[in-house]
């Protein structure tokens, strides 16, 4: 047998398997041509929709995964937690143009362990997964930037003690009317603390405020 046949096949043994999705074909030969320039990584299926991939990867173990957010039949999030549940060692990165931070994190919360942007520069991507190789978790700048300041819950101690105490309340799905009876303020008094407690804890409804508070 040819020993550079031989050699060339434990070298592709050796890389990462990735399987990648995108409905745009252009797209999807372009992230093929980069991930396999790469000498640790060999796309083993390309697919314009998940039904098509999920099918191939009932007989296969990719390493990694590259799937669109936005795709026909089954979306990228919904693809995502049935490739979590099929394919449980694989790891799942979105590569999106939507950068909306619902998007962001459905795909979080459905088991990917990454978010990247489609104007992604060529090394950038094979850098990506290589983090993803190492244990990391990869995402564009602007996707971390978001995922951050979305974790930055402000201090209680930038609240002033009245702040503390309307919190609390309003946590608890208190009215206006009920706060102002059982801290003796007035409705209007307590209208003014709650905007400037929005504005110290960057939100802008109750639910967000309920949310930051369970956290703190």
């Amino acid at each position: 047998m040819d020993v550079k046949f031989i050699l060339k096949e434990r070298l592709r043994n050796k890389m990462k398997k990735v399987v990648i999705i995108e409905d745009n074909e252009s797209l999807l030969i372009s992230f093929k041509e980069i991930v396999n320039s790469s000498d640790n990584f060999n796309v083993i299926g390309a697919f314009l929709n998940c039904e098509d991939a999920l099918e191939f990867c009932k007989h296969k173990n990719p390493d990694i995964i590259l799937i669109d957010i936005k795709l026909p039949g089954i979306n990228g999030v919904e693809g995502v937690k049935r490739f979590y549940y099929q394919n449980p060692k694989a790891k799942s990165v979105v590569i999106s143009v939507y950068e909306d931070s619902d998007y962001i994190f459905e795909a979080l919360s459905a088991g990917a362990i990454g978010y990247l942007t489609k104007n992604i520069k060529p090394e950038e991507l094979i850098n990506a997964l290589e983090q993803v190789k190492n244990g990391g978790s990869p995402m564009s700048g602007n996707i971390a930037r978001k995922v951050i300041s979305y974790f930055q819950i402000p201090k209680r101690e930038e609240l002033t003690d009245r702040e503390n105490e309307v919190v609390k309340l309003l946590a608890k799905g208190k009215s206006y009317a009920t706060i102002a009876e059982e801290l003796n303020l007035s409705v209007n008094t307590i209208k003014t603390h709650t905007r400037n407690i929005y504005e110290k804890l960057h939100i802008s409804k109750k639910e967000e405020l309920i949310e930051k508070f369970n956290r703190m």
